[in-house]
Formats: structure tokens, sequence, C-alpha cells
């Protein structure tokens, strides 16, 4: 009887742990993507993997069928193995293959620059929980602006300079920040120094590759925002207010 009592305030305590982490944010939180293109790569994950159940599941079901005609039955003790191996494929396959982090070498391995992103978005959601609040908020604002970015990179010749600039700033000063601030004991992280704290160094420093990010983003989207007011003067010349006063401008040369 002690130790039921025991276990059911155990399990009481344990509830009410998670719902006070749940009234804080929760480890839920902690876990969200930071951006589109992270949560894309987790997505195909999961395809994999309710692909690879289906097959397993499916191979399973035929495998008995075939047993089942072979030995003109396979009996309940069939039935039952073929409900528990299918059991087993969900939980097997469920769990496999793992999205893996990407480490430091594998931001610049070959690839697009797109993919570069979505690899650094990777990467700076596993780096999240051991940096200090306002860095960590900065991550989630970093994730934004990496999608903005992508999307104007879309097409770019990976020769481009901004192609060059942006995998220098995302797959190798951004990282070498965040890399150098985490060999600093945690202990010295909130000491003063040269006027201001690894704590406070860290997030300055994203601050201002944040900046830089938003920056060759507008400048990219420079282009896409000239042709879309040279598109919208000539509709609205052709089909809009401008339009309707050609007619009458005409009308009043002809007058004079």
């Amino acid at each position: 009887m002690a130790d039921l009592t025991r276990d059911s305030e155990r399990i009481m305590g344990s509830s009410r742990a998670v719902l006070a982490d749940n009234r804080a944010g929760g480890r839920h939180r902690r876990a969200r993507s930071i951006g589109r293109q992270s949560a894309r790569l987790k997505r195909v994950n999961i395809l994999k993997r309710l692909r690879n159940i289906l097959i397993a599941i499916a191979a399973i079901w035929i495998a008995g069928g075939i047993a089942g005609a072979v030995l003109s039955g396979i009996g309940i003790m069939g039935v039952v193995g073929i409900i528990l191996a299918s059991v087993a494929a969900v939980f097997i396959f469920g769990s496999y293959p793992k999205l893996k982090t990407p480490t430091r070498s594998d931001l610049t391995r070959s690839g697009n620059v797109r993919q570069l992103l979505g690899r650094t978005e990777l990467w700076l959601e596993a780096q999240r929980p051991a940096l200090p609040p306002p860095a960590a908020g900065l991550i989630d604002q970093l994730g934004v602006q990496l999608d903005g970015l992508g999307l104007q990179l879309e097409g770019l010749d990976q020769n481009h300079p901004k192609a060059r600039e942006v995998r220098s700033l995302v797959g190798e000063q951004l990282p070498e920040i965040i890399d150098s601030y985490r060999r600093i004991p945690a202990q010295m992280r909130t000491e003063t120094r040269s006027g201001s704290t690894p704590d406070q160094q860290l997030t300055q420093s994203l601050a201002t590759i944040s900046n830089e990010i938003e920056s060759t983003t507008r400048q990219l989207a420079e282009g896409s925002l000239d042709n879309l007011a040279i598109k919208h003067r000539f509709l609205d010349t052709k089909f809009g207010t401008g339009a309707d006063a050609a007619p009458q401008l005409e009308h009043r040369a002809k007058d004079i």
C-alpha cells in the first residue's frame, strides 16, 4: 500500500511538473522550428518514416498471406505474430531514420545556397538551448530572416557575389561566433571583460549578422521591387486610371 502511495505521489508530481513546464512555454516550444526550411527538412524525414512503416507492414502481411496459402492457414498464433510484427515495425520505423543535426562541416559541404540555409536553421535550433535568452530570441528572428533570404536566392547563380557572401556569412561567420561562445566555460560567460560580458558580445554579434542578412535580402529584392513597380505602372496606364485619362487628353488635343 505504501508503495502504491509513493507511486501515486510520484505520478502526481510529474504531472504538476509537466503542467508547470507547459505554462512556462514548454519543451515543445524550444523544439519548434525556427524557419520554414528546417520545418520542411523535418517533414521530409517524417514522410520517409511513414513510407518505411507502410512498406514494412505491407511486406509482413503479404508474407503472412503467402505462408497461409502454402501451409493452408497459419492459425491464431500466426495472426497474432503478424500483428505483433506490425506493431514492432511501427515502433522501429517510427523512430528511424533519425534527422541528423548538421555539424559545422556539414554546413559548408557541397550544395546550393538554399540548402545551406536549411542546414543552418537545423544547426541553430540545436544550439539555441545553450544560449542566453536574448541570443536565443535572435535565433528565432534569424530563422525568419533566413527564410526570406532563401526566397531571394532562388534561381540565383551559385557563383554570384551575393551567393558567395551568404556562404561566408551564414556558413562560416555565424557558426564560428556561436562555437566561440560555447567554448567559454559557463561560469565565465557573465563576467565583464573589455567592457562587456561574453553573453552580451554574443547577442550583439548575432544582432549584427541579423542586420547584415536583412540588408542582403533587401538588396536582392530590389530587382523584384523594380519589376513589380514597372508592371504596376504599365497595367495602370493600360487598364486603370491612366487608361481613362488617355482618351480625354486625346480629345482635348483635337479640340485645340
